[in-house]
């Protein structure tokens, strides 16, 4: 039997615009709304990213998030 989906948890969040648009885009491509798309994200993150590719990424962000906070 399939797990019910209850929305438990209610958290503020800050995004870039980058980051929102591809949010609303895979939501939509995937016939969810973003709170649903967000928790699928994060419930099957280990299947939806490469470790390695992650990791680079990551690295890369964090170098340029001090500029992009100005």
């Amino acid at each position: 039997m399939p797990k019910r989906f209850r929305l438990t948890r209610r958290f503020p969040v800050a995004m870039t615009e980058d980051g929102y648009r591809k949010l609303k885009k895979f939501a939509t491509n995937a016939g969810l709304d973003e709170g649903e798309a967000l928790s699928f994200l994060f419930e099957n993150f280990e299947s939806v990213t490469d470790e390695v590719n992650l990791a680079t990424r990551l690295r890369l962000f964090n170098s340029e998030l001090e500029a992009r906070k100005r």
